[in-house]
């Protein structure tokens, strides 16, 4: 039934110029974008950004300002409650209950999804299997890793089989090995035909995300995939530096005007240049100047957190 009402439109999401303000603060500014259906699509911000707030409209949890929103084919504003019915949501913070077991937060869930009998019980072994909590199935869940937990809240969100699914920073707080564990199941869903829209602030995770839209003060500054992202933003590459002195290093080029970007990456600085310049010879100059000795000096592809920090600057300067 859910895939049906997904497949009446070309889009699982459809927002144009979405609004929501809270008194005088604008919390999302005029938005737009677009999902395909089955694509894994990713929230990318800082904290305070608009993620949690966008999600929220997009579950008919917040009724929107202005603007227009389509979710599975049901407008945001007018069909709230049609598209509870159709999605599958998981808030940033863990919302399911403490003092039950997991086998006892899933039929909860799973009544409150209007599952009962026969099929609500195959529904709950699909998803143990899925998540991959069988043998802890009788545990109480306040005894579970916040991993495990988080595994257990993505299963309830899941056991009405929704065709889009709503991700708050799911991942927030969980170890780098859980947090790839996650990732796997969310990949295999998309495989399945599941619609994902997922909110984060980590970039490592945005690149399992078939396409990304970046939000900065409520408003989306750059959209598409990781890769035209990374080709498009930065097109000239960004130079790896590796020197003594790493913060008066940094100082030094911030002041320098053929300098578009500069900043700490690990042990290293990461340096976009503007274009028309040979940053490597200025760099190998100014340290010389300085007395600051260069160790290594590398032009690699630019990563998100590149782009993102570019993007951001660009943001401030205007």
């Amino acid at each position: 039934m859910n895939s049906e009402l997904v497949a009446m439109t070309n889009f699982a999401v459809e927002v144009e110029d979405l609004v929501k303000t809270f008194g005088d603060f604008v919390a999302v500014d005029h938005i737009s974008f677009q999902v395909k259906r089955g694509e894994i699509f990713g929230f990318l911000g800082p904290n305070g950004a608009g993620k949690s707030t966008t999600i929220r409209m997009l579950c008919g949890l917040l009724i929107p300002t202005a603007g227009k929103g389509m979710v599975a084919g049901f407008d945001l504003t007018n069909e709230p409650e049609k598209v509870k019915q159709v999605i599958g949501y998981m808030s940033q913070k863990f919302s399911l209950y403490e003092d039950l077991t997991v086998t006892e937060n899933l039929h909860f869930f799973g009544g409150i999804y209007g599952l009962s009998g026969g099929l609500q019980k195959e529904k709950e072994g699909q998803v143990l299997d899925m998540i991959e909590l069988k043998e802890f199935r009788d545990r109480m869940t306040r005894t579970l890793a916040v991993g495990w937990k988080q595994r257990l809240a993505l299963g309830c969100s899941i056991l009405h089989e929704p065709s889009i699914l709503f991700l708050d920073e799911p991942t927030s707080g969980v170890d780098p090995i859980s947090r790839r564990n996650f990732w796997n199941l969310i990949q295999q869903m998309g495989e399945k035909g599941v619609t994902t829209f997922v909110t984060t602030h980590y970039m490592d995770e945005a690149e399992y995300c078939d396409r990304l839209a970046l939000i900065y003060e409520g408003r989306i500054i750059a959209l598409g995939t990781p890769s035209d992202l990374k080709g498009k933003t930065i097109a000239q590459g960004v130079l790896e530096v590796e020197c003594e002195s790493l913060i008066s290093a940094l100082e030094l080029l911030k002041q320098e005007p053929w300098v578009s970007e500069s900043a700490v990456f690990g042990d290293s600085l990461h340096v976009i240049a503007k274009e028309g310049i040979d940053p490597e010879q200025e760099i190998k100059l100014l340290f010389q100047r300085r007395g600051i000795r260069l160790k290594r000096i590398e032009r690699i592809r630019p990563s998100l957190e590149d782009v993102f920090v570019s993007l951001i600057a660009k943001e401030g300067r205007g």
